[in-house]
């Protein structure tokens, strides 16, 4: 093991250097980053619904979840939206630029759980970047699932991630994606409204179903909610609650939600386990 990977195995505060191989602007303020280990250093491992900090040196870090292939572990694949000082200045980054990268961390989706299943993939905004490696696990492993729905909504057409995969994946007989926009221009012509109205026309048997939510919260719980009434139970809904967190490891204490810690004991819960927090405001 290089003295890189082994720092990082005996301290997960210490960041691992990855250098920008390439930037790729997504929409107005959203951006992926494809980082590879700079010097010699170990593949990197991750499950899906995992997140690292990441660090601008001279500026400070940030969580991200990582929204790559997890089969390829030579690149490191984050998608950012430029929110505050350290985004920003992610995004004022060129090719070549190096960054700290602390990670993995936290709890994955429970792909294998799902297995013989028929599994919802529901997202909301940026939510499709977490979940977007599932959907690289699924296709992958195709053949393990039930049917795959992928329902996406965004604020407006021009707000959507990932668009040639979209198209790539809504190409597939084996899989059915459903996009939708809050608004719209007259020259859309897909659905407009939110993801929940897509959920009663869904083709998946909600009693053998595995939903897994992502985006803001208000979206989850509704998504969740008529997931539910559509009869899928509350035990097969995961979401995951990306807030708050500073250290990843569970000592600043500020992504405590109610008696769990995020980093630590998510970011990915089962919706029975949280759906009562989540209706208490400023928690």
């Amino acid at each position: 093991m290089d003295e890189t990977s082994l720092a990082h195995t005996l301290n997960p505060m210490t960041p691992r250097p990855f250098r920008i191989e390439r930037m790729r602007k997504e929409t107005s303020d959203t951006f992926t980053l494809d980082l590879v280990a700079a010097g010699s250093a170990a593949p990197f491992t991750f499950a899906p619904g995992q997140f690292n900090m990441i660090y601008v040196f001279g500026v400070g870090e940030v969580p991200i979840s990582i929204s790559g292939d997890p089969c390829n572990k030579e690149t490191l694949i984050h998608t950012i939206r430029a929110v505050g000082t350290v985004t920003s200045a992610m995004r004022a980054c060129k090719r070549g630029d190096v960054l700290g990268v602390r990670g993995p961390f936290g709890t994955s989706w429970p792909i294998e759980k799902a297995q013989g299943q028929d599994v919802v993939i529901a997202a909301g905004g940026l939510g499709l970047a977490p979940l977007r490696s599932v959907i690289y696990e699924l296709v992958s492993g195709r053949g393990k699932y039930g049917a795959v729905t992928v329902l996406y909504g965004s604020r407006s057409p021009q707000d959507l991630l990932f668009r040639r995969e979209l198209e790539q994946w809504r190409g597939r007989f084996d899989l059915d994606v459903q996009v939708t926009v809050d608004h719209a221009e007259s020259d859309w012509r897909g659905n407009v409204g939110w993801i929940s109205t897509l959920i009663p026309a869904g083709r998946f048997d909600a009693a053998r179903t595995a939903a897994f939510v992502c985006g803001p919260e208000v979206m989850m719980r509704t998504t969740a909610r008529d997931l539910m009434r559509r009869g899928v139970s509350d035990e097969s809904i995961y979401v995951s609650m990306e807030r708050n967190m500073k250290c990843a490891v569970g000592f600043c204490g500020h992504c405590m939600f109610g008696p769990t810690f995020i980093c630590k004991d998510g970011p990915i819960f089962s919706y029975n386990r949280v759906k009562e927090l989540m209706l208490i405001r400023e928690l």
